[in-house]
């Protein structure tokens, strides 16, 4: 089968009209391609039209575009009545429901239509490529191209290869991703593929760490996005993404694993969806975006007395830079040789970063122990969590004031293992790592696709090279001891990198 020159201004047919396929075909009008939108819901792609000039207006507003170039883009676009108005289509994108059997009855059909060089994209976010393809008369024409929400400004595009697919299409669109300004990533045809894969543990995980009570859910997100780097936390971004539609990827990927525990559905999740609680679409989610609901404040917790004279371990490890920071606040500083590797101490108080036991468990038989959670960069976070072993919450108070003066707020924990930036950043390395020893794909490609995919401030196997392999496997075992389930599972790569003592992309 020949293969289109797609890198030529072949005409695009998308065929979906919703927010997605909307901006796809925005996309490729943008790069230059003649395209038809069709939508088997009557009057969708026109008003898919009226949203895509909009945009386009606004960009000329912003000077981003002329009137001549809004134009030529709108000029480009057109509504395909039928799918018989598609033939002559060199490039099909599909975006409709995220359930196989329309995608494959739908590129079925196509085949009846269209040229055996078209070529069948699909923008799926989880399913088997190679099961779309299952029937056609050619599934090597079939491949996922997906894109991220909203297309026309998210960078990454995942290209995915079912088993039937031509090696040299994927090359294809490699290119044609390029010319359209994105960076493309080869994601293999696994559950998920790489973005929706990885980034289970910071959903599951938040999910689980608010039914644990860490902490009240805005002051989990806060503490993801103001210690942890990330753009928003798990429940502000369920909530954006949709949270039926963060539950549907879910059980997707649950369902295709064999329902491994590590990808199960969570019970709050499941209760909101059923309540018709969907996010922002809808007006309530995890939150309340309804014009009557009260504003939520997650606050620190308030200092309590002078900053205290700290004793430092010679080692701090991951901790050194947060020493050096209470330091030039002013902070008095000396050695303790007698201190553990990776703490410090004010009076009686140890204080010491998580390696996802309890601050109970690390504690008992000794003294009083506040554990720290992880932060991105202790030099430059405003905010620190910390849990006390038990009865040990009434230095949580002091450990505020000694942070206080190098503008560090201290949020309250309760003790849970893992806290929750360390135990959402082992998760997301260690799923990260299974995908490389499982589906052979490169460390880079996933590190970019979750940086530009996700906006996480950095890839997870990066983040994981930063902290340590050692750390991340210490934490994970730590968490497994704690609840006995295989959720918390090592993987083989990540283990490798511990006992070879060598970086997660070598």
């Amino acid at each position: 089968m020949p293969l289109p020159q797609l890198d030529m201004p072949v005409t695009v047919a998308v065929i979906g009209s919703g927010s997605m396929g909307g901006g796809i075909a925005q996309l490729a009008a943008q790069a230059g391609h003649p395209v038809r939108l069709f939508d088997a819901q009557e009057g969708a792609a026109e008003r898919a039209l009226e949203r895509i000039s909009a945009d386009l207006a606004g960009a000329v507003k912003r000077g981003r575009l002329d009137d001549a170039q809004k134009d030529a883009v709108m000029g480009r676009l057109s509504v395909a009545n039928t799918l018989l108005d598609l033939e002559g289509c060199g490039l099909v994108v599909e975006a409709i429901v995220e359930k196989l059997e329309p995608k494959q009855t739908l590129f079925r059909q196509l085949e009846e239509v269209l040229d055996e060089s078209a070529v069948l994209a699909t923008n799926t976010s989880s399913i088997s490529i190679t099961a779309v393809a299952q029937g056609l008369v050619h599934p090597n024409r079939v491949i996922g191209w997906h894109f991220f929400n909203p297309a026309p400004r998210m960078k990454l595009v995942e290209v995915i290869a079912g088993l039937e697919t031509d090696p040299a299409l994927v090359a294809e669109m490699h290119a044609l991703s390029r010319a359209w300004g994105k960076t493309p990533v080869d994601a293999p045809n696994a559950p998920g593929f790489i973005v929706n894969r990885v980034a289970r543990p910071y959903y599951a995980e938040g999910l689980r760490l608010l039914a644990e009570r860490l902490a009240p859910l805005e002051a989990i997100d806060r503490l993801m996005r103001e210690a942890g780097g990330f753009s928003l936390g798990p429940f502000e971004l369920i909530d954006l993404i949709g949270v039926d539609v963060n539950l549907s990827v879910t059980e997707s990927v649950y369902a295709a694993t064999q329902q491994d525990n590590r990808y199960a559905p969570h019970l709050i999740q499941q209760e909101l969806v059923r309540a018709g609680h969907f996010g922002r679409k809808s007006g309530r989610g995890f939150y309340d975006y309804r014009p009557t609901a009260g504003k939520l404040h997650a606050v620190g917790l308030a200092a309590v007395g002078e900053a205290p004279a700290l004793r430092v371990a010679g080692d701090l490890g991951l901790l050194q830079p947060l020493v050096e920071r209470l330091q030039g606040a002013g902070a008095t500083v000396s050695r303790d040789d007698g201190l553990a590797a990776g703490s410090f101490a004010f009076g009686e108080v140890t204080v010491a970063l998580t390696d996802g036991r309890t601050a109970t468990e690390r504690a008992a038989g000794g003294g009083p122990l506040l554990l720290l959670d992880l932060a991105r960069d202790y030099a430059t976070t405003t905010l620190v969590g910390a849990a006390a072993s038990a009865g040990a919450d009434a230095h949580l108070p002091v450990l505020a004031a000694a942070l206080q003066p190098a503008g560090i707020e201290l949020l309250r924990l309760n003790d849970v293992a893992g806290l929750g930036v360390m135990r959402v950043v082992c998760g997301l390395a260690n799923e990260a790592a299974d995908l490389v020893t499982w589906t052979g794909t490169s460390a880079q490609d996933i590190d970019v696709a979750m940086v530009l995919g996700t906006a996480y401030p950095v890839g997870p196997l990066a983040w994981a090279d930063a902290i340590g392999p050692s750390r991340v496997v210490q934490v994970l075992e730590h968490l497994h001891a704690h609840y006995g389930e295989a959720r918390y599972r090592r993987s083989p790569r990540l283990l490798r990198a511990r006992f070879a003592q060598e970086s997660l992309h070598a």
